[in-house]
């Protein structure tokens, strides 16, 4: 998973080879720019996350490499891989994923509106929409988990894969992606164009379900998961 083109160019010459998948940080939000770097050898696209389905049906009907598309997780103000706030701030680069995620907090000027929110984005859901994306021929989704904690890697997994093997989402499934994080609920702003005000929102402080989070916990600690399918 590559984001620097000139790291892609010299594992080219050193490893021809190795797969290399272009990484949402290179911010490929067209069909030139995802037919260019499948030009250039890479086999798989991680799209950008604010594209709308009409762009991600596109890009995947008419690029040759593969598409794979962010489903889950925290969405940037910014063009995925552009945004210099982090690094500006505290010297943590978001396009090394080190983000400080300043973009959470809250901005005011002077006396007024001290305690508004105004870049702070609702995580992206689209577990609902896992069927679209395979009729489309996306060859794969992401989600978000660098970073987080290891019980929201393994209740958002969970329920991503029951999700695509039975091909429907339970209220209860729902729930547990809400207990795992949220920030006032989820959005589907960018893949469904509608952009407005309902993105926005910010974590909420409640009282953490600790047996949820044991039950969680016990999912990856009393069995050994696979990490690639058994043969």
């Amino acid at each position: 998973l590559v984001q620097d083109w000139g790291l892609f160019d010299l594992l080219r010459q050193s490893l021809p080879e190795l797969p290399l998948h272009a990484s949402t940080q290179m911010s490929l939000h067209t069909l030139g720019g995802a037919c260019r770097a499948a030009e250039l050898g890479l086999e798989r696209v991680v799209l950008a996350r604010e594209l709308s389905r009409r762009d991600i049906a596109a890009i995947t009907r008419d690029c040759p490499a593969e598409t794979e598309v962010f489903v889950h997780g925290a969405l940037c103000m910014c063009y995925s891989g552009q945004c210099y706030l982090s690094a500006v701030i505290g010297q943590r680069s978001g396009n090394r994923g080190l983000c400080a995620q300043p973009c959470r907090l809250p901005y005011g000027y002077g006396r007024f509106d001290q305690n508004r929110y105004p870049l702070s984005l609702k995580d992206n859901c689209l577990v609902g929409d896992l069927a679209s994306l395979e009729a489309m021929g996306v060859a794969s989704v992401k989600l978000e988990g660098r970073m987080k904690r290891p019980e929201y890697v393994a209740a958002v997994t969970g329920v991503y894969r029951k999700a695509l093997d039975t091909g429907r989402v339970s209220r209860e499934q729902m729930n547990d992606l809400h207990r795992a994080f949220n920030r006032q609920g989820f959005t589907d702003g960018y893949y469904a164009g509608r952009i407005g005000p309902e993105m926005f929102g910010i974590r909420e402080d409640t009282k953490e379900d600790t047996g949820w989070m044991k039950d969680v916990r016990q999912t990856y600690e009393a069995v050994e998961n696979p990490l690639v399918p058994e043969r």
